[in-house]
């Protein structure tokens, strides 16, 4: 172990007799045998610089590339800008994910007020905070904005993303907070079913929009029924989609949350990725994080402060909405960059080319043989389609060609996705090939 550790031999065993052992075999011999390591690690030897860059390119090899990607289910391959990687790059920007004293550097709090700003703009609700770990996690917080001595359960639209209901189920295992999962119908939100579950005790009620499956729901009707019953109205958002559907806050949703990875950063294996959650005003309190706001020195000149930390260290812990204390700040400062450098009219453009793709993409697939599995739908850049072949069969002859498919649903369905950089050229190639294996 010595030649692990900066202590010379003879400052370890100074160290091992002030505490009673006289080697390391002593002090770990209430560990059994059966579960320690043995002293022959099998390390092998170090390695020179250039011997580890030519095995770190060998092993890089070993990855698929994909040139073509036809799959979402929240990982979006949009097209990110030149100048986003170029500005958060700069050396000052650069930091871990969350800057743990902020308040002494006005220039990441401008940043982190700039990307609270955005955020505001781009859902229409009033506050943001600074940022979360992803979109699954700023759900699962959600549910602990609403929920309150008398009201203690959540209803989740079952066309909510499995990742994310898996969240929440894990948030809630050890809160005493009860969950009910209504089931989808026809692609969308069993409206009725919902209103028949919702009652005095349910806290919030949560639907995802676009949802799972691509679908656009009637987010005005969910929101007037959760309402009615008192909860909480709660809508997890795709960000790209927010530039051409109505916003939570034109829905009257309490809460927006979703994942902010289409804003600009790559899908990278998912993470790290970027969880934002807005509020409206009367919900502020609740918001776990930081906010940043906006003031004035003794001089006159514009500055920036924390304004609230509602965690378990500023007030009192059962008053605490969260424990969470840090933000994605590197991931934020991100989005920021890039919905400043589309603006309003180049984000309006993305979700229209996307939109526009996804629709001809669906039509060419039905001509193949790919039935759309929710044909009444509405929907914005994924949508379901039946598969006459197994989906795992026609996702590897896709990858032979550098194509990376839909994702094949437990059901034998397969849910595609379409970006603006995918062209009608790779479209019409997807398709040929897809109807090959299945002739």
């Amino acid at each position: 172990m010595g030649s692990f550790i900066a202590n010379t031999d003879e400052q370890q065993q100074e160290m091992l007799s002030a505490a009673g052992y006289d080697s390391y075999d002593d002090l770990f011999a209430h560990i059994p045998e059966a579960v320690r390591l043995g002293r022959d690690l099998s390390i092998r030897r170090g390695l020179s610089e250039m011997e580890v860059i030519r095995e770190m390119e060998n092993l890089a090899e070993k990855n698929t590339v994909f040139k073509h990607i036809f799959r979402g289910a929240g990982s979006y391959d949009h097209f990110i800008p030149s100048i986003v990687k170029e500005v958060v790059a700069k050396e000052e920007f650069v930091t871990a994910y969350t800057p743990y004293q902020a308040e002494v550097s006005q220039g990441n709090l401008q940043t982190i007020f700039e990307y609270q700003t955005l955020m505001c703009e781009l859902t229409g609700m009033d506050v943001s905070n600074a940022s979360v770990y992803d979109g699954a996690t700023a759900a699962a917080e959600s549910v602990f904005m609403c929920r309150d001595r008398k009201r203690k359960s959540v209803v989740i639209s079952g066309t909510v993303a499995p990742a994310v209901i898996d969240v929440i189920r894990t948030y809630c295992s050890g809160r005493e907070t009860e969950i009910t999962v209504v089931p989808a119908k026809d692609g969308l939100t069993d409206k009725e079913a919902v209103s028949a579950v919702l009652d005095s005790g349910t806290a919030c009620l949560i639907v995802q929009q676009p949802n799972f499956f691509g679908n656009i729901e009637d987010a005005d009707e969910l929101c007037e029924a959760a309402h009615a019953a008192g909860a909480k109205f709660v809508m997890s958002v795709d960000p790209i989609a927010m530039a051409v559907l109505k916003t939570p806050g034109e829905c009257g949703a309490d809460i927006a949350v979703g994942e902010g990875q289409a804003l600009g950063m790559p899908m990278g294996f998912g993470g790290p990725y970027l969880g934002f959650m807005t509020a409206a005003q009367k919900m502020m309190r609740q918001l776990p994080g930081r906010i940043v706001g906006q003031t004035e020195d003794s001089e006159g000149n514009v500055c920036y402060v924390l304004t609230l930390q509602a965690r378990e260290q500023h007030i009192r812990r059962e008053k605490a909405s969260s424990n969470i204390c840090s933000n994605e700040a590197l991931c934020a400062l991100t989005a920021t960059v890039y919905l400043s450098a589309l603006g309003p009219d180049g984000l309006k453009q993305a979700a229209g080319l996307s939109a526009d793709k996804a629709h001809y993409l669906q039509q060419e697939l039905a001509k193949a043989g790919f039935a759309p599995a929710y044909p009444q739908a509405e929907f914005f850049k994924e949508f379901v389609t039946e598969c006459p072949v197994p989906a795992d069969r026609l996702m590897a002859e896709l990858e032979k060609h550098s194509i990376l498919g839909g994702l094949p649903l437990a059901d034998g369905k397969i849910l595609w996705c379409a970006t603006e950089k995918n062209t009608k050229e790779d479209i019409d190639e997807l398709v040929r090939l897809a109807k090959e294996v299945i002739c």
